[in-house]
């Protein structure tokens, strides 16, 4: 079976001492363990990476397919609302793709409001905390499951 890749966008890696009043004390590590766990659990390989470079996630999602990847549980943070080239990658590379944010990207600033993945993504899951994540990952793997069929 295809693997799940996981992409964090920028800052993520602050996680557990950034804004903890919008993001909360969760850190990316605990996140990942919770995800590999999850994923583990229903024997579904997984690939988690963490950038700050629009580029550098450009580059893995198009190498995501030629790499095994069936499936794609992205936060893209900020470039939710800003990266053209991270919503063209997921459109090209024809990989199902759920979109998850810790926060609720709705009831916060309004150029929050756009994510110009949304019309790319499978679906989205948002305003959960860390929940959000494995909402998505069961969703991602509901998509791997489908496409495997």
């Amino acid at each position: 079976m295809s693997k799940i890749l996981v992409i964090h966008g920028p800052n993520l890696n602050l996680l557990g001492t950034r804004e903890v009043g919008i993001y909360g004390k969760v850190t990316i590590d605990e996140i990942n363990k919770e995800l590999r766990s999850a994923a583990g659990k229903k024997k579904i390989g997984i690939e988690i990476m963490q950038s700050n470079h629009e580029g550098e996630i450009v580059d893995v999602i198009g190498k995501a397919k030629s790499s095994g990847i069936g499936a794609i549980l992205i936060n893209p943070a900020a470039y939710t609302h800003t990266s053209i080239a991270i919503r063209d990658a997921i459109a090209a590379c024809g990989i199902p793709t759920v979109e998850a944010h810790l926060s609720n990207i709705y009831s916060r600033e309004e150029f929050r409001h756009t994510s110009l993945i949304a019309p790319v993504a499978k679906g989205q899951v948002t305003g959960f905390g860390k929940t959000s994540y494995v909402l998505g990952l069961e969703a991602a793997i509901e998509l791997l499951k489908k496409k495997n069929a």
